[in-house]
């Protein structure tokens, strides 16, 4: 029997009979959650595609232990409404790519977040999203079903499947269930905010706080252009660029480490601030990127080192106009860029090449992100590396085929 154009498998052994079947004709599948995020990467060139959306529900969830398992299709919001409740949360603070893709921020699913790597704000001091992955349950490309790690963290040897395969973008297997750590929801947060600084001045600001004793969970800076956009309405109203630094933890504590952080900052100008409830609401809006949707712009996400972040963003504006969000203390740039046939591409590898870090373009057209290498190119070291685990799992090379590069 052929294979469907739209398969949506509710149970494990069924989609790995399909990707067996897959794997034996040879068929290219897009593997895909909701969908949400399937604009990214190079156009799919499959007919097929393979989705979790199905596999639904959290199947383990202990509040003392802090870990949770939950099928890859599960809706993020449902993860993240479900360990609130217990006064936990996520501590890698999922981005959201709804307001850069324009797709529906409730249909993103478990699965995506770790098959992306997606991490958002608090990544700079929690880590990213694969740190906290400590098992999966996963499908390869030839229909073996297998799992990796398990309920709690622990040294390995050999190839660590479950950090190799988060952030993969479902090109080295099918994930149908991920195991993750939580942490307590802080009990209160403070947002120190420095008002127009230059983009240089503003990350030496941030890098300077990131290496204070005060635990800062997040450092970003928004160029004026964007942060005049925000919902936040107290944020927007202000007109001008955006530095602000997160402080969480108990009251007292909180305060003591507000006050000698703060002192540090006057040379960089006057210190204003965001309570609890405010700074919950802009860090939410910052963690779903709802400012980029006021355009159709083209949309690269560039890491580098933070010192370099506003070198990048530099050199980009003589090729082109750029508007740029820094976050990660300037270590992760979002750089918005002028509409082209190639989103500016040879300019941004050189950007980057002569700078340190790798660029993706997250947001364009079919037709532009077909023509360019949409992921960083691979060291040919890397590459050949990435290639042996590719066969390993994927023989047959179905899963995903060409969205992340054309060599596999």
């Amino acid at each position: 029997m052929p294979l469907a154009s739209d398969m949506r498998p509710a149970f494990d052994k069924d989609a790995a009979q399909l990707l067996a079947e897959a794997a034996r004709a040879g068929t290219g599948l897009e593997i895909a959650g909701s969908g949400s995020k399937s604009v990214i990467g190079r156009p799919s060139n499959s007919t097929h595609r393979l989705s979790t959306r199905l596999m639904k529900g959290i199947s383990l969830y202990e509040p003392n232990e802090m870990v949770m398992s939950a099928r890859a299709g599960t809706p993020v919001a449902e993860v993240m409404g479900q360990i609130a409740r217990s006064d936990q949360m996520l501590a890698f603070e999922p981005s959201e790519y709804a307001g850069v893709l324009g797709t529906d921020a409730a249909a993103a699913t478990i699965g995506s977040v770790f098959a992306m790597n997606a991490s958002g704000p608090r990544r700079v001091f929690a880590g990213a999203a694969r740190d906290h992955l400590i098992g999966i349950k996963a499908i390869s490309g030839t229909g073996e079903m297998f799992k990796s790690g398990g309920r709690v963290m622990k040294n390995v040897t050999g190839y660590d499947l479950v950090k190799g395969i988060a952030g993969s973008w479902g090109t080295l297997a099918l994930l149908t269930e991920v195991t993750f750590k939580v942490v307590p929801m802080p009990p209160a947060t403070t947002t120190i905010v420095l008002l127009g600084l230059i983009d240089e001045i503003a990350v030496e600001a941030l890098c300077m706080a990131m290496g204070t004793p005060y635990e800062v969970s997040g450092a970003l800076h928004l160029h004026q252009s964007l942060a005049v956009t925000l919902d936040h309405s107290v944020v927007r109203a202000q007109g001008k660029a955006i530095t602000a630094l997160r402080i969480e933890g108990l009251p007292a504590s909180l305060a003591y480490r507000r006050d000698a952080l703060a002192r540090l900052l006057v040379p960089y100008g006057k210190v204003h601030d965001l309570d609890t409830e405010s700074s919950l609401a802009f860090w939410d809006e910052i963690r779903r990127l709802g400012f980029f949707g006021e355009s159709s712009a083209q949309i690269w996400r560039i890491s580098t080192p933070p010192t370099k972040g506003p070198k990048v963003v530099d050199a980009l504006q003589r090729y082109m106009p750029t508007r740029a969000f820094y976050d990660w203390s300037g270590g992760l740039v979002w750089a918005e860029v002028a509409a082209s046939a190639d989103a500016g591409a040879a300019d941004i590898r050189r950007v980057v090449a002569t700078h340190g870090g790798h660029a993706t373009l997250m947001r364009a057209e079919p037709s532009v992100r077909a023509a360019v290498d949409v992921f960083q190119p691979l060291d040919p070291g890397v590459l050949k590396l990435s290639q042996r685990i590719k066969h390993a799992l994927d023989p047959a090379g179905i899963l995903n085929p060409g969205r992340m590069t054309t060599a596999f």
